[in-house]
C-alpha cells in the first residue's frame, strides 16, 4: 500500500483522522488501522489509532482536537539498518504494525507482524528452468513451476512465503518456456519485490545458475527449487546457520524405509542377532538451502553444476554442513502422483 495513505499531519483534526482510519478499510488490507502523525517535515511525532481518538473524546468530547495533541509519542518503531530483524519480541507485546524509519524519524515502510512472519537478510535464487518431463504432457506447453494448484501457480506459493519472511530480492533461473514465468510475474512489483531473470543457455543443473548473478547483495544467500510446495520455516533455518557457524544448511525432510523381513547382525556367516522388520529413518535433502555468499565462487562459471556437488566440495574442504529438519508439509511435485497429493492438500490448507 501507499505509505502516504498512513500519513497525517499534526494538525489535522480527529475527525479528520477519523474519516482518514476509516478511507483504509476500503484501500488496504492492513491488519490494525493506524496512522502516523506527522509534523511539516513529514518526520513521525507519533501515533493514532480509532482507540486513541475514542479515548480523547471521552476526556474532551472534542472532534476538532488536533492529531498531534493527542497522539501516542511513545509509539514503538524500529530505525532501517541492515541484517536480521527479529519481530518474536513484538509479537510477544502484541504488536500488529511496526513503523521502520529512517535516521530523520521519517517513515521507511511498515512490517505487517500478522503477515510478516520474519525479515530475513537473503536474497533468493529458484531455481526454474527444468523440462519436467515427467509430468508430461502437462509441461509440453507450460513450465512445470507455473502448474496450477488451487487458484495459483506452484512457484508463486514459494514466492509468496519468501515473501512472507521479508525476502524482497529474488532471482528466478529460467530457461523452458521461462516466457511464462517471466510475463506472469513481471519485475515483482505488483507483489512489492524486485525479481530479476537469469536465462541460462544450457542447463545448469541446481547450482550452476548462481554462477551468473553478477553480485548477491547479502550475505548469505537462499536458494530452491521452484516445484516444491511447503512450508518451510526459512526463519529457522537461517537462526540454526548463524548460531551454528556453518558454511551452508539445507533443509531435511524424513524419509522412512521398512524393511518387510528379518535384517541380520552378523561375523562373517553367524547370525550373531536379528531385527525382525526394522524401520529406518534417513534425513533427505529437500531442496532448499542458505549459503555463505563466498561459496559461490567455488561454483564454475557457466557450467552445469549441482548443489550437490558444492555441498560435497565443501564437507571435503573441512567445511561445516548443516542441516535442518522440515517440521511441517513437504511435497517434491516431480511426478503426475505428487501433483495429484499436492491438488488434495492444498484444497485443506486455511
Amino acid at each position: 500500500m501507499k505509505l502516504e495513505n498512513l500519513l497525517i499531519h499534526k494538525d489535522k483534526t480527529i475527525l479528520e483522522a477519523l474519516k482518514q482510519l476509516n478511507g483504509l478499510l476500503y484501500i488496504s488490507h492492513i491488519s490494525r488501522l493506524i496512522l502516523f502523525v506527522v509534523n511539516d517535515d513529514q518526520s513521525i511525532l507519533g501515533s493514532i489509532t480509532d482507540g486513541d481518538i475514542r479515548r480523547s473524546l471521552v476526556n474532551h468530547a472534542d472532534l476538532n482536537l488536533k492529531a498531534g495533541a493527542i497522539c501516542n509519542k511513545n509509539f514503538v518503531f524500529e530505525y532501517e539498518k541492515p541484517g536480521f530483524l527479529d519481530l518474536q519480541a513484538y509479537r510477544k507485546r502484541d504488536i500488529k504494525i511496526l513503523p521502520v524509519l529512517n535516521a530523520d524519524k521519517k517513515l521507511v515502510r511498515i512490517v505487517d507482524l500478522d503477515k510478516t512472519k520474519a525479515q530475513l537478510p537473503l536474497e533468493c535464487m529458484i531455481m526454474a528452468g527444468g523440462r519436467g518431463k515427467r509430468l508430461s504432457p502437462l509441461t509440453d506447453t507450460i513450465p512445470k513451476p507455473m502448474l496450477a494448484l488451487g487458484d495459483k501457480p506452484i512457484i508463486e506459493y514459494n514466492i509468496d512465503r519468501l515473501i512472507a519472511f521479508g525476502i524482497k530480492k529474488i532471482y528466478i533461473s529460467v530457461k523452458y518456456l521461462g516466457e511464462q514465468i517471466e510475463e506472469y510475474f513481471g519485475d515483482g512489483s505488483s507483489k512489492g519485490i524486485s525479481i530479476e531473470y537469469i536465462w541460462e543457455e544450457e542447463f545448469l543443473g541446481t547450482a550452476g545458475a548462481l554462477s551468473l548473478v553478477k553480485e548477491f547483495k547479502s550475505e548469505h544467500v537462499l536458494l530452491m527449487n521452484s516445484d516444491l510446495f511447503t512450508n518451510v520455516d526459512f526463519e529457522d533455518m537461517y537462526m540454526e546457520l548463524i548460531k551454528t557457524g556453518a558454511d551452508m544448511t539445507v533443509a531435511s525432510t524424513e524419509y522412512k524405509v521398512d524393511v518387510p523381513f528379518a535384517v541380520f547382525e552378523i561375523n562373517d556367516y553367524q547370525v550373531v542377532n536379528f531385527k525382525e522388520k526394522p524401520s529406518y529413518v534417513y534425513h533427505s535433502n529437500a531442496g532448499i538451502y542458505i549459503l555463505n555468499r563466498a561459496l559461490i565462487n567455488k561454483i564454475p562459471k557457466n557450467q552445469f553444476y549441482d548443489i550437490t556437488d558444492l555441498m560435497e566440495k565443501l564437507v571435503n574442504e573441512g567445511g561445516k554442513l548443516i542441516h535442518n529438519p522440515i517440521v511441517g508439509f513437504w511435497i517434491d511435485i516431480g511426478s503426475p502422483t505428487d501433483y495429484k497429493q499436492a491438488k488434495e492438500f492444498v484444497k485443506h490448507l486455511k
